[in-house]
């Protein structure tokens, strides 16, 4: 069955309570004060089942000046509002009040009720609420004229009512749970239970979600009154939760899909002044409302709409949400805002505020590609947690490697870095060429070594010089050697390629001025392979033997294998058992060796 919510809106004793219980039958105020009062204080719940089947719940909100924050915080979750207006008294202060928060929060779906038409011809405030109405985020509405206690208009309400939340899109039942908690309270044998408006996704008995931090689990669930195993959002929902105390929650905490959330100590934010009017300066410190929370937050301001907000406590928010700004001293909502980054960037040069403006006044906030390119690097998981979504995060061009993801240009940035560094690094170190990677990783300012090869290996594929070899960045096989040992190495070279298996005495390699250092230099930068101390041959030996070896056929003792490779002991032995460390031959017993595929 299809269920939908709905908020009231309007002036004090406008006769909101009165609309919702004559459509459900259900009592909203819930408090013997209300009740006594006539005056409804803190929100109330009640629903029905409309024409078509879908149930429909009411968010019923309190009218009164001085309720504006509990309005609010009924208000804030829901997709579409009813707003209410008495014939015999018109548009009034709270009725433009709560028509600002609602223009501030972006609801694009609404209806007008015009009560009270026994009382007075509902044409005059009919005609300035519709006038109203059309300056803010509803636009153009429809318009019931009811008389509640005598039912007149009820059955054309409820067909509007139909019409209505048929036209509120489809919420995403796999969506991250994130349910505002408008009322928390205890029941006896059962413990805490929190209610609130679940927007999105679904919530499950037995799951286990994020409060404040913490892990809780869900006990069960109750929607319009009905335990249920599971609920889909949009819906009213009551969770009760297993082993959470009642004074640990409060309105304005959210239940999280754990780990999906950011809760981010600042963020920024585009602003709107109030159904069109001019955005005028904002006080230091202000009131948000966002979902059931209202929160005091410092205002920094960035550039012209523009605004960093830092909140006296962290609160669960992504890319395209929806707040208010109120002014508690002014009695005033102030502003509108759509969050445009959870992650923002330090702020700590000269003009860094007016550039940080003009960059989030760029269109496509939200989107993976502007979000990767004003990063340049970002975990995948913060862009899911910001609200990217996940089929744009898959097709953006990226550097992709241990959780993270790089831009392109970054990416290129980071091989530049890289090469200047290997440079300075093999001028000052000639006999050590090569950067380590962790070395090169920090130059770069990457996140993990695994994202430094990523980004080496994508730069290979363009062309770019820097190679890793041994957990070292070098600029090409032999490049940063100093000439003398360049030079040497090429006699050396002519000798290994007319007797591949004739490793230079220490003779030798003192004229060709070949120490310790120099050969372990040449090792590292890939131009000799060292089968023992002071056993030095081209890479390519091993391979070569191998083939030489093979010509002989069947097994062979190592006196074999130096006769065939035309060496000494000297050479033959530890290259012999290279060959086996390296999985080309293996023992047939105490003399006989055989090549691996001939085994």
């Amino acid at each position: 069955m299809t269920s939908r919510v709905i908020a009231t809106a309007g002036h004090v004793d406008h006769g909101k309570s009165t609309l919702v219980r004559a459509l459900t039958g259900m009592e909203p105020d819930r408090l013997a004060e209300e009740r006594r009062r006539g005056l409804t204080i803190d929100l109330g719940f009640a629903w029905t089942r409309l024409p078509s089947g879908t149930d429909l719940a009411f968010v019923d909100v309190p009218g009164h000046e001085r309720f504006v924050t509990t309005m609010l915080a009924g208000a804030g979750p829901v997709p579409a509002v009813l707003v209410v207006v008495a014939a015999d008294e018109g548009w009034m202060p709270q009725s433009r009040e709560h028509l600002d928060a609602i223009d501030a929060l972006g609801v694009p779906r609404g209806l007008l009720v015009i009560t009270r038409c026994d009382l007075l011809d509902p044409e005059p405030a009919r005609e300035d609420a519709l006038a109203e109405i059309a300056t803010s985020s509803l636009g153009t509405v429809g318009v019931v004229e009811v008389c509640a206690p005598r039912g007149q208009g009820l059955d054309a309400l409820r067909a509007a009512l139909d019409d209505l939340v048929a036209s509120v899109p489809e919420p995403d039942p796999a969506a991250d749970v994130r349910l505002w908690v408008d009322r928390a309270f205890t029941i006896r044998g059962a413990g805490t239970v929190v209610t609130g408006t679940l927007g999105a996704g679904t919530i499950r008995v037995g799951d286990e979600l994020e409060l404040g931090g913490r892990t809780v689990r869900v006990r069960g669930l109750q929607s319009l009154g009905e335990p249920v195993p599971s609920v889909t959002g949009v819906a009213r929902v009551a969770v009760n939760l297993r082993g959470v105390p009642r004074e640990q929650v409060a309105r304005g905490d959210a239940l999280l899909t754990p780990g999906a959330w950011l809760a981010p100590a600042e963020f920024d934010v585009a602003l709107r002044g109030v159904r069109g009017a001019e955005l005028g300066p904002l006080p230091r410190e202000v009131v948000l409302h966002v979902g059931s929370a209202a929160v005091a937050v410092r205002v920094r301001p960035l550039g012209p709409g523009y605004a960093r907000l830092r909140p006296s406590r962290p609160l669960p928010l992504r890319i395209g949400d929806r707040a208010v700004l109120r002014d508690p001293g002014r009695r005033a909502v102030v502003a509108g805002l759509e969050v445009l980054d959870v992650l923002p960037p330090v702020l700590r040069r000269r003009g860094a505020a007016a550039r940080r403006a003009a960059e989030l006044a760029e269109p496509g906030a939200g989107t993976a590609e502007v979000e990767l390119g004003r990063r340049g690097i970002v975990r995948e998981a913060d862009l899911v947690a910001m609200g990217v979504p996940r089929a744009e995060i898959d097709a953006v061009p990226a550097v992709r490697a241990d959780g993270w993801l790089v831009a392109p240009a970054r990416a290129r940035a980071g091989v530049s870095a890289i090469v200047a560094a290997v440079r300075d690094h093999d001028a000052a170190e000639p006999l050590e060429p090569g950067l380590p990677l962790e070395a090169a990783r920090r130059c770069a300012d990457l996140p993990t070594t695994g994202v430094v090869t990523a980004v080496l290996a994508a730069a290979q594929a363009g062309g770019v010089v820097p190679q890793l070899r041994d957990g070292r960045v070098h600029l090409g096989r032999g490049r940063g050697l100093p000439e003398r040992v360049r030079a040497a190495m090429e006699e050396l070279r002519a000798d290994l390629v007319a007797h591949p298996f004739r490793a230079p005495e220490a003779d030798r390699l003192a004229e060709l001025g070949l120490g310790p250092r120099e050969l372990a230099a040449l090792v590292r930068a890939g131009e000799l392979i060292a089968i023992a101390d002071g056993v030095v041959l081209l890479p390519d030996a091993p391979d070569r033997a191998v083939e030489v070896l093979r010509g002989i056929g069947g097994g062979f003792t190592l006196s074999e294998a130096r006769q065939a490779l035309g060496t000494t002991r000297r050479v033959a032995v530890p290259l012999v058992e290279h060959l086996a460390r390296t999985g080309r031959t293996v023992r047939e017993d105490d003399v006989t060796h055989r090549l691996r595929d001939e085994a």
